[in-house]
């Protein structure tokens, strides 16, 4: 909304060149607003005002850019620039830009910065893909067990300045191994004169530098922590991820889901910064793959042509019935899917999920059985104003049909994620157009079984 209100002014003072008057302004705007205001602006533009801003938050700002804005502003900063806003950015910042970074780009961004930060990236990239090494910063504040309150304190106050954080303070042994993590308020309350080790209970949780990021999503989730601490494989102290990275990557990770979930590749991008052509590439994959799945419908149609054109009114009920299991499957997979994505079950479960799935699938499909098969007669009675055999007939195919396309729609819905969780493949991809065309084809199969056993001899 600010970025909407501020827009006006800004091109005002751009086109009067009241540069003092929008730095003052600029000075007054949150970074997060400013970067939003900058992807408002081409690039000439965008320049000139980020070139207005102080240099840490102009640092601040870059970070909060998009990558297609960011890269942007990259092949237009001078030496100096580059320098600035490098040397002004968190290392986990840096490490994030130089993932999305183009070759040509590599080389000049690592140039332009100082001797040790360029150790530190090279350190934290190579750290594996998507690992919590690559999303972790340094800086933070270590303490000894052996020091006094009063010179831990002043530690703080010496080094804090320079932290990501100081909500936490770790304590390490001689050999820089993590033994203990402490409140930065247990410190304050305690007596100056005693020592850290009086505070300790050696009770902490910490990450792994190579776990997955999306293990620090759910460690900080679960044990409501503003930071945590990261170590290596020996249990030395090598940084902390704070709250603020993993919503990052909670957001891009529920993201990916949706969007394969909808029935196609995870853009690499934001939507508004992912080109035409590539959103057709990562869509039109999934959509080929569906629409050769539905000539399997087709070929089931097929397969009762005959009972089709002797009862021509059995095909009006078709999109009904296997709507209503690739809904039901839909459900299914949107539900286990979640639930295996937030712990709350496991791949082991898979059983006691069947018996659920089945359970539920049995009862859904036994009141959508009791739906249709009311629906069906009142709708034929307003037709032929009468309940004939044939139509009482129908409405019980339709009603049964309803409980077996349900039911499977169900269990394959909740099944197809453990299948292809063991395959290797992430348990998202049973999207639901997915799960709809195998119901479609299945449902199909058991409409026309059911049709047959129930009208041979009286329509067939």
């Amino acid at each position: 909304m600010i970025v909407h209100l501020l827009k006006p002014e800004f091109e005002e003072l751009i086109e009067a060149k009241d540069w003092v008057t929008l730095k003052d302004i600029l000075n007054d705007v949150p970074a997060v607003d400013v970067a939003e205001l900058l992807e408002e602006f081409d690039a000439e533009i965008s320049i000139v005002i980020f070139r207005l801003l102080k240099k840490q938050k102009a640092a601040d700002v870059f970070s909060y850019l998009s990558s297609g804005k960011g890269l942007e502003l990259l092949n237009m900063f001078t030496a100096q620039q580059l320098s600035e806003v490098m040397s002004n950015l968190e290392p986990d910042e840096r490490v994030a830009l130089m993932e999305e970074l183009p070759g040509h780009l590599t080389q000049r961004v690592m140039s332009s910065m100082k001797t040790a930060d360029r150790k530190l990236v090279q350190q934290l990239l190579g750290y594996p893909d998507e690992s919590v090494g690559r999303l972790m910063t340094p800086r933070y504040v270590k303490v000894k067990k052996h020091w006094t309150i009063q010179k831990a304190m002043e530690h703080i106050r010496n080094f804090g300045h320079s932290v990501e954080t100081v909500n936490v303070i770790y304590v390490v042994d001689e050999n820089e191994h993590l033994i203990d993590d402490l409140r930065l308020n247990q410190l304050i309350l305690a007596d100056p004169e005693a020592q850290i080790e009086t505070l300790m209970d050696e009770s902490f949780e910490a990450l792994s530098a190579f776990d997955d990021q999306e293990d620090a999503v759910k460690m900080l989730s679960k044990y409501d922590r503003v930071a945590m601490p990261v170590v290596d494989s020996d249990g030395i102290l090598v940084g902390i991820v704070t709250v603020d990275d993993v919503i990052d990557v909670a957001e891009e990770e529920t993201t990916e889901d949706m969007q394969l979930m909808a029935g196609m590749d995870a853009l690499d991008d934001y939507y508004s910064q992912t080109s035409v052509f590539e959103m057709v590439k990562k869509r039109i994959g999934w959509l080929a793959f569906l629409f050769i799945g539905q000539l399997f419908t087709t070929t089931a149609m097929g397969a009762y042509e005959s009972v089709i054109a002797n009862a021509v009114f059995l095909s009006l009920f078709i999109p009904m019935i296997i709507s209503s299991g690739g809904n039901s499957g839909s459900q299914a997979a949107t539900l286990i899917i979640r639930a295996l994505s937030t712990d709350d079950i496991d791949m082991n479960e898979w059983l006691k999920v069947l018996g659920r799935e089945l359970l539920s699938g049995l009862m859904l499909g036994g009141i959508m059985a009791v739906i249709g098969f009311f629906v069906i007669l009142g709708w034929g009675y307003m037709i032929n104003d009468a309940f004939t055999q044939e139509l009482v007939l129908s409405a019980m195919v339709v009603g049964l049909s309803l409980i077996g396309v349900v039911l499977w729609g169900n269990l394959s819905g909740s099944m197809l994620p453990f299948v292809l969780s063991k395959m290797g493949l992430d348990p998202a991809v049973t999207s639901a157009p997915f799960v709809s065309t195998l119901s479609d084809v299945t449902g199909i199969i058991i409409y026309f079984s059911i049709a047959i056993a129930l009208l041979e001899g009286v329509v067939l």
